[in-house]
């Protein structure tokens, strides 16, 4: 029960701050108006009927005490006019069956109950018919006497004005809380902001405000962006002197070997300078990462166009497949550029036919990259995202592979982007088809 009407309360801090708001007032509206107002005007009402019985009661006794119909008739208007009744005796009209009244009129429950009470003779009570007027009729020795009197006479009147004033005090009320709270909540909502910013990239200004334990979490939510933010500093600065000394020797070996008479043992030797210089280059890409880079906005279809042309140079055939969604997204191009050209080399490294399409929505933009080569065991989709991991032999064991980075820095690379790299299998080419989300 309780898992279910959770699915119906709001999920945003303002609405669930609205619903903590309203609840109590309409609570305590509903519990003044049906115990005090509705107890309170029950009593008048019954006091008020009483009174109005009391009255009836004179009246009937006059009539009664007639010695004719006519005397009768004359007593009842005299008496009646002195007590504001229209008295008909006898009537014309044939009396109801049962008392009349609407089923919401809870006053009127009363009105019928006290004037039954007090005058045995009565033999109906209307207040139907007329809503404005009561209708009573007696059982008199001349025959059924109707007396007509107004509504205001044996019933209180509707709280109309205490409901008025109850609602609006509480609307206003309820405005100045909100209020009060918007500016405990917008410190909140901020925070949150600048934090799913930070986690694409973006350094959204920040300042905290708000009360004392959302200060204390703004301070603390600065102080971990500045250390993160000079731990990748640091990293970088440590990781281009590492690029730098890493490359010096690679180059002289390789310029050695250049020089050297060309043999078998020389192009080996060439190849494995060549191989050790891609390595350094895909690790120190992995450790790099593409947080230093500025997030710009993006025609995804510029985009797919630049990485066809640039397959087109180096001779590599990519086909485009269908692209739906116009209009820009801001992300680092340099680093979805990556990711899209780690996904291609990995898919053209064990396949022949690569297919290259994306989706651009109001919310993500998706881009899919499909092969028709082995793919990769469902139960293995998951370790292939790890750094490192090397599933050459389960795809292909006859093409050369990697040191597994491609994948992880692809996926790496959507996560900073607030998306996600899934792996699946290609429904056109059978092979593997990789998805890579990123948030708009």
């Amino acid at each position: 029960m309780a898992i279910h009407l959770k699915s119906y309360l709001p999920r945003s801090v303002y609405g669930r701050a609205a619903l903590i708001l309203i609840l109590p007032v309409v609570f305590v509206q509903i519990v003044v108006s049906v115990i005090f107002i509705q107890r309170h005007f029950d009593g008048v009402t019954r006091q008020m009927s009483r009174n109005a019985a009391l009255e009836i009661g004179v009246l009937l006794a006059q009539v009664q005490a007639g010695d004719d119909l006519p005397m009768a008739q004359m007593r009842a208007d005299a008496l009646g006019a002195g007590l504001r009744m229209d008295v008909t005796l006898p009537s014309r009209q044939s009396p109801p069956a049962t008392d009349a009244r609407d089923f919401w009129d809870l006053s009127g429950r009363e009105v019928s109950t006290v004037l039954r009470n007090a005058l045995p003779q009565v033999l109906a009570v209307d207040l139907k018919t007329d809503p404005r007027n009561l209708q009573v009729w007696l059982a008199t020795r001349f025959g059924p006497m109707r007396v007509d009197m107004s509504r205001l006479r044996v019933s209180a009147s509707n709280p109309h004005q205490l409901l008025v004033i109850m609602a609006l005090a509480s609307i206003v009320m309820t405005a100045v809380a909100f209020a009060f709270l918007r500016n405990q909540l917008v410190p909140i909502t901020r925070m949150a902001v600048a934090a799913e910013a930070f986690g694409r990239g973006q350094n959204l200004p920040y300042k905290p405000r708000g009360a004392v334990e959302v200060r204390a979490a703004g301070r603390a939510f600065l102080d971990m962006r500045a250390r993160i933010e000079r731990q990748i500093e640091q990293r970088t600065l440590m990781l281009s002197g590492v690029s730098h000394d890493l490359r010096g020797p690679l180059t002289r070996m390789k310029l050695g070997l250049s020089l050297m008479e060309e043999t078998d043992e020389t192009a080996a030797l060439l190849d494995d300078v060549q191989d050790m210089q891609r390595l350094v280059d895909e690790f120190l890409a992995f450790a790099r990462g593409d947080a230093q880079e500025e997030a710009a906005l993006v025609d995804p279809a510029d985009l797919v166009a630049q990485i066809a042309a640039k397959m087109a140079r180096s001779g590599q055939v990519l086909s485009l497949g269908l692209c739906e969604g116009q209009g820009q997204v801001r992300i680092r191009p340099q680093a979805v550029t990556r990711a899209l050209d780690n996904l291609i080399a990995n898919a053209l490294r064990f396949g022949t036919q690569v297919l290259l399409s994306y989706t651009l929505t109001e919310k993500s933009l998706r881009f899919v990259i499909e092969d028709d080569g082995p793919g990769i065991p469902a139960d293995r989709r998951e370790e292939a995202l790890r750094p490192f991991t090397r599933l050459d032999a389960a795809r292909d064991p006859n093409h050369g592979g990697g040191v597994g980075l491609g994948l992880s820095i692809a996926a790496d690379i959507a996560r900073s982007h607030g998306g996600v790299l899934r792996l699946g299998q290609s429904g056109d080419l059978g092979g593997l088809m990789a998805e890579l989300v990123l948030a708009r």
